[in-house]
């Protein structure tokens, strides 16, 4: 006997790939439990099952970046913050944070599958007793339309999204005169994809080629280095309230059109801003 549970919840983070650099995404999750039916008729109670599997994700590599230890040019070592990861390719990157911030794996590259099955190994080590196999599938989300994937951390947050190198893939919908301005949307997205986005005042230094990000959050000490031309600098935190305020105003100013901006945090949330360009006269 099977049960399944679509879509139960989603993971966000950042990964290092040896080929595009620090890559954010977001990732739906389907399960499966596998095992024999109790006295009552049932495997497990939904009720109980997305609980005890979002309590494991949001635990583990959920907001985390997730580090290919096996990779070209990577190097992990312990440092006064928690540990320290350094690349060299495609570009040189330096994270420092809490080990918490960090998901180290024992491969060359991330894939969406090895990471499906690592999870899966988890969760079937972890399972309630009349369980035998817990198995996820991980997906990004289904879109034929404009997406880009972003890094960045929230030092104010309570949460995990304080970890300075976790990350989001996310959708873009811009309006303009009550219509979606489609080729907008991949212009934007193509110019975000990929980037890491900061608040200004957590500039540590900077100068024609890199730039440093550092500040000390709830879950301890972050900082992050890596090339000054992949970074997109907010006025102010790098929430998505902020991120699409600054859209809205800069899409607006650019085009001369009043702008609504709709930008996602990861999947189906996020937040909806407009910009008149008349309004900065």
């Amino acid at each position: 006997m099977a049960l399944f549970v679509q879509q139960l919840t989603h993971i966000d983070v950042s990964l290092w790939c040896a080929k595009r650099g620090l890559v954010g995404c977001s990732w739906q999750v389907d399960a499966v439990l596998e095992g024999k039916l109790g006295e009552d008729g049932m495997l497990f109670d939904f009720g109980e099952v997305k609980p005890w599997i979002k309590r494991t994700l949001d635990s583990g590599l959920d907001h985390t970046l997730l580090v290919p230890t096996e990779a070209p040019g990577i190097s992990v070592s312990e440092c006064p913050e928690g540990l320290c990861v350094r690349t060299t390719t495609p570009y040189p990157m330096e994270v420092r944070g809490p080990k918490e911030a960090f998901t180290l794996l024992p491969w060359q590259a991330i894939k969406l599958e090895m990471v499906a099955e690592h999870l899966s190994h988890q969760l079937t080590e972890q399972r309630p007793e009349n369980v035998d196999r817990v198995s996820l599938t991980l997906s990004d989300e289904p879109n034929d339309g404009a997406a880009y994937g972003y890094s960045h951390g929230l030092k104010r947050h309570a949460g995990n999204c304080q970890r300075i190198a976790h990350g989001h893939r996310s959708r873009l919908y811009i309006w303009q005169q009550a219509a979606r301005q489609t080729l907008l949307e991949q212009q934007w997205a193509a110019r975000l994809d990929n980037r890491y986005l900061l608040e200004e005042a957590d500039i540590a230094a900077r100068n024609s080629e890199t730039l440093t990000c550092r500040y000390r959050a709830a879950q301890g000490d972050f900082s992050i280095t890596l090339p000054q031309s992949l970074c997109t600098v907010l006025p102010g935190p790098t929430t998505v309230e902020n991120i699409a305020a600054w859209l809205a105003q800069e899409v607006a100013t650019q085009s001369g059109q009043a702008t609504r901006i709709q930008a996602f945090e990861g999947i189906n949330k996020g937040a909806i801003a407009m910009f008149s360009p008349s309004a900065a006269q």
